[in-house]
């Protein structure tokens, strides 16, 4: 389905299973409930399949790559961290031109 801005319109999964939901456990037509949710009954269709196949794991989304991509910019900064104090420890533990340390 595409959106009033022409991009594609994109469902979570709580949406997806309610929707599920509405035709098989409360009994309403699928042509009816897409229609009252703006989308063609096609899809409503194919999220029927995919949630009887798959059960509640049936649309993952993104979450799983938001996660990552939080993780390896935390991996950065604590990389960045590393980095500086390991130049610090190589700056202090530096001796001075009398040979003793600083």
């Amino acid at each position: 389905m595409v959106g009033e801005n022409g991009k594609k319109k994109r469902f979570d999964q709580d949406f997806k299973i309610s929707a599920v939901k509405m035709v098989t456990e409360g009994g309403h037509k699928a042509a009816e409930v897409a229609r009252s949710l703006g989308i063609h009954a096609n899809q409503l269709y194919n999220w029927k399949r995919k949630f009887t196949d798959h059960g509640d794991k049936a649309f993952p989304g993104k979450g799983n790559l938001t996660e990552l991509a939080a993780l390896r910019r935390k991996l950065r900064e604590v990389e960045m961290e590393r980095d500086i104090l390991k130049k610090a420890v190589g700056i202090f533990s530096k001796t001075t031109d009398n040979g003793l340390d600083s």
